[in-house]
Parts: C-alpha cells; structure tokens; sequence
C-alpha cells in the first residue's frame, strides 16, 4: 500500500478528531475547529449505518497508522514487533511508535509535523550519538543524544517549530531539551500516560487477534 498524499485536513475528518498532521495549522486554523466541513468526507453520508464494533477497532487502527504516517505493511511489523516484547502488547505497540526518531525529532519541538520531522530524517539533518541517521523509523534508546546538524539549527522552519512547541508546554519529563543548540536527549521510556498517542490501543490489538 503506497502512503497517502491527498489533502491531510481530509484524514481529520474522516477519523472525527484532530490528528496533528499538518503542523502548526493544526493549533491555529483547524478545519474541525472552526466548525466547517465537520462530517466525514464522501456522499451519501445519511445512508450510513450505525458504526459496528469491528468498524470501531478498524477507525483506531486507521487513527494510529495515519497519526505516525506508517503504510498499513509497516504498521503490522510494529505490531508483531510489539507481541514478542514482554508487557502489554498494546502499550508495546505505542512505545515502538512514539519512540520512533522521526516522532522524537517532532516531540522535541525541531518540527512540526511529523512529515517535517521525517524529511529532516531523511535529508541527513538528524544526529543520533553524533552520527547522521537517515533513517525515520530508527529506534531510539534510553540515553541516546539527538541534535540537528549544524546547518538546521538556524534554519527559519526550525526556530519557529521550536518557538511553536515553548508556547504550547514543557517537553514530556523522559526527553531532555536543549533549545539553544536544538538537541535533546532521550531519558527512560515514556510511561503510557506521557505517550502523545490519543489511542485507544486495546480496539487495535482485539482487531489484530480476530
């Protein structure tokens, strides 16, 4: 399954909730918060039927993959991934997505969006341990350093996610935030109360154990 490219406002409504995927829009111009085009995208919406319990796993899934920007084959590696962990498969599957380098890049306030923090992955802009890592889906560890490159770190798009994340609160208590130099460092695990994950991760692991 190739990833999505249409109009992300388009994934908020159809999963009826704010997904954070378009950056600093998300918190200053939001198309479900202005109260337009609230209902989910596609005709015949009166028609529909009321949601089933398989549907309602499906939207969570559905949520969770488009939040961390995953194809639908990537998605199910994380969550084998998480059932051979020991715990909770379902907080082992969060875990696996929040501390994902992309993600973590984005927590730490150097992008916006998580498609910002995946092109700055990408392009080579990223350290982990002083070594560039080009890799967005690179697990970060307890301990592990992460810094811009020395180009980025005056970089407009950069200072102003910075400026944007100050504004909004204090980074979770397992990243540590250095915003002068834009790098930080990965504490301990979050617990699941500090994951940035708005999921009911249950629905996800009874959709994948029928």
């Amino acid at each position: 399954m190739s990833r999505y490219t249409g109009p992300v406002c388009r994934l908020c409504r159809r999963e009826g909730t704010k997904l954070f995927i378009k950056g600093e829009k998300c918190y200053s111009a939001c198309t479900l918060e202005k109260g337009k085009r609230k209902s989910a995208p596609g005709m015949h919406l009166a028609r529909r039927a009321k949601i089933s319990e398989y549907a309602r796993r499906l939207r969570e899934k559905q949520k969770t993959k488009r939040i961390a920007g995953l194809t639908e084959e990537q998605f199910r590696h994380y969550f084998r991934k998480a059932e051979q962990l020991p715990g909770l498969t379902g907080e082992n599957l969060l875990k696996l997505l929040e501390t994902r380098l992309d993600n973590i890049v984005k927590r730490l306030g150097f992008a916006a969006s998580e498609a910002q923090a995946r092109q700055l992955v990408l392009h080579g802009h990223v350290k982990v341990n002083d070594k560039r890592v080009d890799v967005p889906g690179y697990a970060v560890q307890p301990g592990d350093r992460i810094a811009l490159s020395d180009e980025m770190r005056q970089h407009a798009a950069v200072q102003q996610s910075l400026q944007g994340a100050q504004k909004r609160g204090p980074s979770p208590s397992w990243l540590e935030v250095n915003v002068a130099h834009a790098s930080g460092k990965m504490r301990s695990w979050p617990t699941r109360d500090e994951i940035s994950y708005p999921i009911d991760e249950q629905l996800i692991v009874e959709l994948y154990s029928k």
